[in-house]
């Protein structure tokens, strides 16, 4: 299953950088454990934004739900997720 998820980060602006830096280490190890399983073939960042547009390719609505909450910073993103399926006019093979 197919989805697309906009992730916007917010950071408490009192947290102390380092705090912040280690929170961010995790979360780069985990999304790239991920993107290297292949659930997480797609990663955007929005310029201007502290934010992005990913693609996941996982089995069920649940498996998202446990990627996404066992990111490191969960806690301070607002996330949006909008699930796809392949379009008919479609010349990929490799989009469903």
């Amino acid at each position: 299953m197919l989805f697309h998820v906009r992730m916007d980060v917010s950071l408490p602006a009192d947290m102390p950088p380092d705090v912040a830096d280690e929170i961010k280490a995790r979360e780069k190890a985990y999304s790239q454990d991920l993107q290297r399983s292949g659930k997480w073939p797609h990663i955007w960042r929005l310029v201007g934004e502290y934010a992005n547009y990913s693609i996941f390719d996982v089995e069920s609505n649940a498996e998202l739900h446990t990627i996404l909450t066992g990111l490191p910073l969960f806690p301070f993103l607002k996330i949006s997720v909008t699930p796809l399926c392949r379009h008919p006019s479609s010349v990929r093979s490799d989009d469903s």
